[in-house]
């Protein structure tokens, strides 16, 4: 893309409402833009992030076998009234009414939708385990929606449904997205640490958050520093050998780890206090295991081996795409701007042109974007007419992984600059080289 001709709105100054880095930083770089309180537009920049966010969540959910629907934004109350939760759920589900006069909702959460779905149509054990899944914009009517996208009103939101026999088999599933969350969050450049939660509004005995460390963190996080050097499983994982997932969710939940709501300081005191770590932490999963709480009241039953009807086990899993890009840029910013990790930059290359309009910087240019183009990487061609310090600012507030300058000194001698934005690092190279280095598969 060349940015004459893409669609960045720069901000200068930062808007006084942006309390965290994330926050100002999305408004400053044009990666949204406020609508009403806690509602954003996403412009060019920020969408193409969250779309490369969403296609790492899509991509992990169906290796763990997950299969992706779409359900209705708005719901019908008489669902919720099954469950029991319309009155229950509180002001921030924003109730509404249709011409008919049907009580009606925007829907904060999927459970009693796709509990619906599944009771229409699966009847045998024997189309059991299901796990279900889509990626929908949700609204919860926040009393103090702030933070920019991490605590908004209206927000994007992976959710997806598992449905079993029993409860060992649910428990198998509730372990297969637990890996499915190590390896996303991983995929994307983040340290991500399981830690027990509170299953609020949504109900249930087993749950886990997923927690970034950041210092602009909204969580007070308490945990062992081995955590700082687990790797997840790579993607040749067998999901469905059930004894090898609970042998990597028991690795991953035996040291300690807690938030604040959830912190037992006397565990805590046990661990060495060499290793222990106290920090700041952002949510960015959220997984449940809740029993029957849903398929009980809506009648979501199968028939079993026995020929016996069974009520299915459930669980949910939640990552929300629009919340995750801020957290990413919450743990890796610094005073210029954004930091992204490659994998979900919204362009792994910035080129710059540090004169356009010189035959020689223009040739260049044009050679390296066609390269980097063939090659399958997402170029940022600055071709505009602007001073160098400009450009340098703008490439700098976006965060693109790689910087390639050419100006007209060092492309009259063959050479150009790379600049690593992760560490400000800086090398010159031939082009020839700067191809071969930066030129690789996507």
């Amino acid at each position: 893309m060349r940015l004459s001709k893409f669609f960045l709105p720069l901000l200068k100054e930062t808007p006084k409402e942006a309390e965290i880095v994330s926050h100002r930083l999305m408004l400053r770089a044009g990666m949204i833009r406020q609508q009403s309180a806690g509602i954003y537009s996403w412009l060019p920049l920020g969408k193409i992030v969250l779309d490369k966010v969403c296609r790492i969540i899509h991509e992990e959910q169906k290796r763990a076998g997950a299969n992706e629907i779409l359900m209705p934004v708005i719901q019908s109350a008489d669902l919720w009234r099954e469950s029991g939760r319309y009155d229950d759920y509180g002001k921030e589900m924003l109730r509404i009414n249709d011409r008919h006069d049907r009580d009606m909702l925007f829907g904060p959460t999927n459970e009693e939708m796709v509990t619906e779905i599944f009771r229409s149509y699966v009847r045998s054990y024997k189309d059991l385990p299901l796990n279900l899944y889509h990626i929908q914009w949700k609204f919860r009517d926040e009393v103090r929606p702030r933070f920019g996208v991490m605590r908004s009103r209206e927000f994007l939101m992976k959710d997806a449904y598992s449905f079993d026999l029993d409860q060992q088999g649910a428990r198998a599933a509730y372990h297969r997205m637990f890996v499915s969350y190590l390896r996303t969050f991983e995929r994307m450049g983040l340290k991500a640490i399981p830690m027990r939660a509170d299953t609020g509004p949504i109900g249930g005995d087993l749950s886990h958050e997923f927690i970034i460390l950041a210092d602009t963190g909204e969580s007070q996080v308490f945990c062992d520093r081995a955590y700082l050097s687990m790797k997840a499983p790579d993607a040749g994982i067998d999901y469905w050998d059930d004894v090898a997932m609970a042998e990597i969710v028991k690795r991953f939940t035996t040291p300690y780890a807690a938030t604040d709501e959830m912190h037992d300081a006397a565990a805590y005191d046990a661990v060495a206090e060499s290793e222990r770590l106290t920090a700041r932490g952002i949510e960015v999963g959220h997984i449940f295991y809740f029993g029957t709480k849903y398929s009980e009241p809506m009648g979501a039953k199968v028939q079993g081996p026995d020929g016996r009807e069974h009520t299915v086990h459930m669980g949910s899993y939640g990552i929300g795409p629009s919340r995750l890009t801020a957290a990413i840029i919450e743990a890796f910013h610094d005073e210029d701007g954004i930091k992204w990790p490659e994998a979900v930059a919204p362009f792994q290359i910035g080129l710059v042109n540090m004169k356009p309009g010189d035959s020689g910087c223009d040739a260049a240019c044009e050679t390296l974007y066609r390269a980097f183009k063939a090659a399958g990487r997402d170029v940022l061609y600055d071709d505009t007419d602007t001073r160098a310090g400009a450009k340098f600012a703008t490439m700098d507030l976006i965060g693109l992984p790689w910087q390639v300058i050419a100006g007209p000194r060092s492309v009259a001698e063959g050479n150009v600059e790379i600049k690593r934005r992760a560490d400000g690092s800086r090398e010159t190279v031939t082009i020839e080289e700067v191809i071969n280095k930066l030129g690789g598969a996507a």
